[in-house]
């Protein structure tokens, strides 16, 4: 009888232990489906990286985690949709350095801070953005390009993707560091800009890799830098900018997931955590490498520290370059 109220009591006490273990982990996870809002359209890159990591946090957190493509000014649309969310980590923002790096010090009335609207909680990738020239052009290294644009100030015609864009604010960032001065032709998206980069209409422009890696392939551009501080996986035999006599400079295309402002400081962590695991899986690897995606991971602190410093980088940039846009 005593063994029969011992066994008793010691596998009430054992459920009394799991279940309070259980009952934390749950609170760590949002109580329902999870969507990530993506602020561009399916297929690219943003959308790739969200929907790899929708399907393995899917799996790891037993909950339906599904991406709602939400395109429409470089992302901001959709950081604006999520700024007004519950913080309950039922909706998230794959955030992109356009709407959480630039857009703050680029549109003055912009409806969302990036430090008091959102909660941090994983960088996932950089990707570096190619300088690239026409085959044909007379400048095939970073040298001798700041040679020819020096001999030629304000003639040596630069394309971007369109004023304010990434690829903008890293041809902004070089003038400044090289001392040069170029012609600067925005356009309304990469097509029509390589349509015109590979007819000789601009000669050069910082193009991110999506677009910029099946025409090196082709011999039909040439790449004279990339603007990670390290050569990045994808492309190893390109140099960097840094490496070419501009120490530090770096000018990526970047994402991370953020959530709405305030939510539960153990469910970011969780989150985090889980996003740093799924990024060193094998095969999340290969499909980070496959878009040129590297240097994700870390703590909620890098993140935000690393968004501050982006943020304080293209804030001046602008201001320096005066760069205005219609909001």
């Amino acid at each position: 009888m005593q063994r029969r109220q011992f066994m008793t009591g010691a596998a009430a006490l054992g459920v009394g232990l799991v279940l309070p273990i259980a009952a934390r982990a749950q609170q760590d996870l949002p109580s329902g489906p999870v969507k990530i809002v993506v602020g561009f359209p399916a297929g690219g890159g943003t959308d790739v990286l969200a929907r790899l990591l929708g399907q393995k946090l899917g799996v790891m957190w037993n909950i339906p985690v599904i991406v709602e493509n939400r395109a429409g000014a470089a992302g901001i649309i959709a950081a604006e949709q999520v700024a007004r969310q519950p913080n309950d980590g039922n909706t998230l923002l794959m955030a992109h350095v356009n709407s959480h790096g630039i857009a703050p010090g680029l549109q003055p009335k912009l409806a969302y801070a990036v430090d008091r609207d959102f909660s941090p909680i994983a960088l996932v990738g950089k990707t570096p953005t190619i300088l690239i020239g026409g085959a044909s052009q007379p400048a095939k290294t970073l040298p001798d390009l700041v040679k020819l644009c020096r001999a030629q100030p304000g003639k040596i015609v630069f394309g971007s993707a369109g004023a304010g864009s990434a690829q903008h604010l890293a041809l902004e960032i070089f003038k400044a560091r090289a001392g040069i001065d170029v012609l600067h032709v925005p356009y309304k998206g990469s097509a029509p800009l390589m349509n015109d980069l590979l007819g000789g209409h601009v000669q050069y422009c910082f193009e991110g890799m999506t677009t910029a890696t099946p025409l090196l392939q082709s011999g039909k551009v040439i790449a004279l830098a990339q603007t990670l501080q390290q050569r990045s996986k994808s492309q190893p035999n390109v140099p960097t900018v840094a490496e070419q006599g501009y120490p530090g400079f770096e000018a990526s295309i970047w994402f991370g997931m953020v959530g709405p402002s305030k939510m539960p400081a153990p469910m970011v962590q969780r989150m985090n955590r889980d996003i740093d695991q799924v990024l060193a899986m094998a095969d999340v690897q290969e499909k980070l490498a496959q878009v040129g995606a590297e240097d994700g991971g870390g703590s909620v602190q890098r993140f935000a520290d690393f968004m501050s410093q982006e943020q304080q980088k293209y804030a001046k940039t602008i201001k320096d370059a005066k760069i205005v846009v219609e909001s």
